[in-house]
């Protein structure tokens, strides 16, 4: 089963960036850094999402990465789902901190539970069918409009949604171009998707 290393995010400030996420949230080698290549505009085409355990966790990381630098996307909220809210980094990468809870069992932490990278696409359907071509093992589907595939032995989840859904989710307009500005290394690259994302073989990532 293909599965996910790391993240690595081009940013244009490198120092910048560390002291961000180095106050921001708790990922350790599951982000990596690296000096940005090509110019980018709007939106990505992708999120990245920490999955916690309680309401409390949300708040706290949530806070960390606005008294960090980001600008809020969508503050904090209860929904259907749990209750969550979004960030832009200053590099511009798009986060979300949500959990499925309702309630509180504790005091708040810093724990994150799983990351989640959610991937805009133009055919949820062939970028479905791309990845379980290359090693990927679907866990959860709805119809056209979104896929989450098995995480593996890898630290990150990886899902597949509607490029426009997903920006609006998100809360940002859907037009961008240019690069993406992020590199996924796992033990299925490299190779690029239909949609322009690029990964990398984990030990090629290691020496970016």
């Amino acid at each position: 089963m293909t599965s996910i290393d790391t993240i690595t995010l081009e940013v244009a400030d490198i120092a910048a960036a560390e002291r961000f996420y180095a106050d921001a949230f708790p990922l350790g080698s599951r982000l990596r850094l690296r000096a940005a290549r090509e110019e980018t505009t709007g939106f990505r085409g992708f999120t990245l999402s920490l999955i916690v355990s309680q309401p409390a966790d949300v708040a706290e990381l949530f806070q960390s990465a606005v008294d960090a630098g980001a600008t809020v996307l969508k503050p904090v909220a209860k929904n259907m789902w749990g209750c969550g809210g979004v960030v832009q980094a200053p590099d511009g990468t798009i986060w979300k901190v949500a959990t499925p809870a309702k309630k509180n069992t504790g005091p708040a932490t810093r724990n994150v539970e799983n990351i989640v990278l959610l991937l805009g696409v133009s055919d949820v359907a062939a970028s479905r069918k791309f990845y379980t071509d290359h090693g990927f093992t679907v866990a959860k589907s709805f119809a056209r409009m979104y896929v989450e595939f098995a995480a593996g032995d890898g630290p990150v989840k990886l899902g597949l949604y509607r490029r426009r859904a997903l920006a609006k989710d998100a809360g940002v307009p859907p037009e961008g171009s240019g690069s993406h500005r992020i590199a996924i290394s796992g033990d299925g690259g490299p190779f690029t998707d239909p949609d322009g994302f690029a990964w990398e073989a984990t030990a090629a990532a290691a020496l970016s």
